[in-house]
């Protein structure tokens, strides 16, 4: 546990220990006080009952002999055993100062219960006349008993009377010690809390400061914290962060430097491969072969194979030429009209190639050499794997503010991972039995994101067993973007 944290566990200690101490006592206190007042008022209860049921008694004795029935008995028999009960309770409030009323009080409540048995018995014997005698003399026992509880209740109070006058004195004291303890207890808290208060921000003001002169670039300036908390150890730290942070800076700068010199090495790596790679090709000796062989074709009536040729000849000057450049919607069908054209002279009747365009958006400009690939993925993955072949829709239709072109098969689908792939850049060739689609669909991806400015330029579905479905979203008015501009920026 750090000394921060005993620090505040002591605090709450000892407000606990506080708070409880009080609730316990004045919990204590309460409770004696509502014991004694349950007791008074008992004794002012049973004493009201007594001569409530006394009444009863008389009056059920005289509902008896007037109308002898078993209800009326039992209602008699009922409230002389309520008396019977309440005597045992009045055996206990006797005290100095009413012990002689309270045994007198006990008497009559005997002779009530005499009395008014004798009458029971005379009514069962027919002795009716002596009957009466025994309620009118119960009656008049019966008004003794009431006036006597008056009388006991008035000699209850005035006995009671200091104690009422005491348990109210002690309240008012009680509230004003509670009041005290109150402002004692809240003096100390804000005391102890302005002590510990100090001993943490004065540490951290120090530090904030360090800070603020450290992001102004100087770093000479020494920490110091005079404290025996964490505190302590976290300006130790930070003013061995101050010491070593300009090694820090060098050491990132020339690591910098070292990355930046390394990725133009690389840079000048590839463009000295691909310089290599073209001039092995030799791009004119071949178109000129291309076309020989074309014109030949043609002369000697294979005119097919002169426009097979000529398709060939195209679509490689286009994909050596303007790999790197912006081309306009219509250049790009035209070269994918082109590949078709191949691809349909090697699939013949098992590849379907169906467009939908809107003549309108073929002004509007994208990378060079977009479409061809995502259609040669469509066709490797599509119709070559498949006896029956497969179709293959091209659409580009018109939304107003931006263009939307469709490449859509009914081939078997892609996979989830392989789509995420494809969306996160992170295939760069993508082959199927040894053939190789040239541009993969992740460089794809990226030339487009690079040339719009936002990622959302390319989706693709792929649902397993319902084909795949590429979607480009290209805004009107869009300029030509280099890559190494967009790669620049």
């Amino acid at each position: 546990m750090t000394n921060i944290q005993k620090k505040i566990w002591m605090l709450a200690v000892i407000v606990l220990l506080i708070m409880a101490s009080i609730w316990m006592s004045l919990t204590l206190y309460n409770q004696k006080m509502q014991n004694q007042y349950n007791d008074i008022l008992e004794r002012y209860l049973v004493l009201n009952e007594i001569r409530t049921t006394s009444q009863q008694v008389v009056t059920g004795l005289n509902n008896y002999l007037l109308l002898p029935t078993t209800e009326n008995l039992n209602s008699v028999n009922q409230s002389m055993q309520d008396i019977q009960d309440m005597q045992t309770k009045i055996a206990g409030f006797k005290n100095t100062e009413n012990e002689f009323s309270l045994i007198n009080y006990v008497n009559l409540l005997d002779s009530l219960l005499e009395v008014t048995d004798r009458a029971l018995v005379f009514h069962s014997e027919e002795g009716i006349e002596n009957a009466r005698d025994s309620l009118s003399e119960a009656t008049y026992i019966s008004t003794y008993i009431s006036d006597m509880t008056l009388s006991l209740i008035d000699s209850e109070l005035n006995s009671y009377d200091r104690l009422y006058r005491g348990i109210i004195d002690q309240s008012e004291k009680l509230n004003q010690l509670g009041i005290w303890l109150l402002l004692l207890i809240t003096f100390l808290l804000l005391l102890y809390t302005y002590w510990f208060s100090l001993r943490i921000t004065k540490p951290l003001e120090k530090l904030t400061r360090a800070a603020s002169e450290l992001s102004k670039g100087r770093f000479d300036l020494k920490i110091e914290v005079n404290s025996k908390d964490e505190m302590a150890f976290l300006a130790r730290m930070f003013e061995h962060m101050r010491t070593n942070i300009n090694k820090l800076i060098i050491e990132i700068q020339q690591k910098a430097q070292l990355e930046k010199e390394l990725q133009e090495s690389k840079l000048l790596l590839k463009e000295s491969q691909l310089r290599s790679l073209q001039s092995q090709i030799n791009p004119h000796f071949l178109f000129n072969t291309l076309n020989t062989v074309s014109k030949k074709a043609y002369l000697e009536g294979s005119e097919e194979t002169s426009d097979l040729l000529v398709n060939i000849a195209g679509l490689l000057r286009y994909n050596l030429k303007h790999l790197d450049k912006t081309m306009t919607l219509k250049d790009e069908v035209n070269v994918l009209e082109q590949y078709m054209n191949i691809q349909k002279a090697r699939f013949t009747d098992r590849l379907t190639f169906r467009t939908e365009i809107e003549e309108s958006c073929l002004h509007i400009e994208l990378p060079g050499l977009t479409l061809q690939p995502i259609v040669e993925n469509a066709v490797i993955y599509a119709v070559e794997p498949s006896e029956d072949g497969g179709t293959i829709w091209f659409r580009v239709i018109d939304e107003g503010d931006r263009v939307t072109i469709e490449i859509e098969d009914d081939g078997p689908g892609m996979p989830e991972e392989k789509i995420h792939r494809i969306m996160n850049e992170e295939e760069q060739h993508d082959s199927v039995n040894g053939h190789a689609s040239g541009i993969g669909l992740s460089n794809v991806v990226r030339r487009l994101r690079l040339f719009n400015g936002y990622p959302d330029v390319l989706t693709i579905d792929g649902t397993p067993g319902r084909g795949t479905k590429v979607t480009i979203d290209i805004f009107k008015g869009k300029g030509a973007v280099e890559d190494d501009q967009a790669a620049s920026g």
